[in-house]
């Protein structure tokens, strides 16, 4: 029998947005839109009717804005969210807000009859919305979709090799990488990651290794999240920018929309923020910085992947491991999603498992010299 498709309540006060997103949704043959509504209050009462897999919920609504409802819902009735909203600096702290009031990822509201929008974004939107049905959510509810296999028929994706070269192979026991003495942290996380690296960060002290992450979410949210992590964390924090040293006590969100590459410039580190095509069905992918990070790293890198749906990350973990990096995943028990971090479990790339709560500790004994 074939998987149940995967339902979704789409909430937005626009009826041109609410139509646009059913197109994008349904397009795909694992989702369905069961209903729309345009505020919270009509969104409710189909809710009562039937619980979705996933909802889509609008940051700005008449009657009752997006934030509200959203804390609402997971007091009563744990579903994951995806918060949907416009392509503005100025909204990106309060799609945060909603972040750490339960909402699993961020998407942006489809551009309605914008042609070039359609292609990448269409497919991040897809995707988002089925890596979200398999989230846990506050209240310990799943959906049904959660247990749900992966499609049999995923579309192709690129891999690293689009962006930067495979690592050479290097002869067992190379210290070409050792002549340094500071080492650096690269971090890969998607869905449930906003909230997972807040615990992380908070956790270290202010001089700490340097670290560079890669989160998924769109372009303008990633200055926001930093902005953010940087009022909360002992440690340094900003979005990336091309150039930029990686530096003890500081940590570089890569921009969202971009790849962000770790480079070496004699015995100092700095990121290259650059274009290029989605990898791993993402810009940033974390499959590209941490093959950056195994080239120009080797064994003064420690690799680290969370929370997240899909496979991003895993091949460059591996191929961290190989040039002579300590790795480490999260466990399964604390992930929000738990396909990254598995996925570079199976194919051996973890030097160590370890839950949220230990991956801070984790990665200060594996930069201790």
């Amino acid at each position: 029998m074939p998987a149940p498709k995967i339902r979704v309540l789409v909430i937005d006060d626009s009826a041109s947005v609410r139509q646009t997103m059913k197109a994008i949704l349904e397009e795909d043959p694992e989702l369905e839109v069961v209903a729309t509504a345009a505020d919270p209050f009509a969104a409710a009462r189909h809710i009562q009717e039937q619980v979705p897999d996933v909802i889509t919920l609008d940051v700005e609504m008449p009657r009752m804005d997006g934030i509200t409802f959203l804390r609402k819902l997971m007091q009563q009735c744990p579903v994951p969210v995806v918060m949907c909203s416009s392509l503005t600096e100025e909204g990106s702290d309060t799609l945060l807000e909603a972040m750490h009031a339960g909402a699993v990822d961020v998407i942006l509201k489809p551009r309605v009859g914008v042609a070039d929008h359609l292609s990448e974004s269409r497919l991040m939107i897809r995707d988002t919305v089925k890596a979200a049905a398999r989230a846990k959510v506050r209240g310990g509810r799943r959906s049904a979709a959660a247990s749900a296999p992966p499609s049999l028929h995923p579309q192709p994706k690129l891999t690293a090799d689009a962006v930067l070269p495979p690592p050479p192979v290097r002869a067992a026991g190379s210290k070409a990488m050792s002549r340094t003495t500071e080492m650096v942290v690269c971090i890969g996380a998607s869905t449930g990651g906003t909230e997972a690296l807040r615990e992380v960060l908070e956790a270290l002290p202010a001089n700490s290794p340097g670290i560079v992450i890669v989160q998924h979410m769109p372009e303008h949210f990633t200055r926001a999240f930093a902005r953010r992590l940087d009022g909360l964390c002992e440690v340094s924090v900003k979005e990336a920018e091309d150039g930029d040293t990686v530096m003890r006590g500081h940590v570089l969100i890569a921009p969202g929309g971009k790849h962000t590459l770790l480079e070496r410039q004699g015995a100092r580190y700095l990121v290259s923020v650059r274009d290029g095509p989605l990898v791993s069905r993402h810009r940033p992918s974390v499959d590209v910085l941490f093959r950056s990070a195994a080239r120009c790293a080797g064994s003064n890198a420690v690799g680290i992947i969370m929370t997240g749906m899909g496979d991003d990350g895993a091949r460059g973990l591996l191929e961290m491991k190989e040039a002579g990096a300590r790795t480490v995943a999260q466990d399964e028990a604390t992930s929000i999603v738990f396909g990254m971090p598995k996925e570079a479990i199976a194919r051996g790339a973890a030097d160590r498992i370890v839950p949220l709560g230990a991956i801070a500790q984790e990665l200060l004994q594996a930069t201790a010299r």
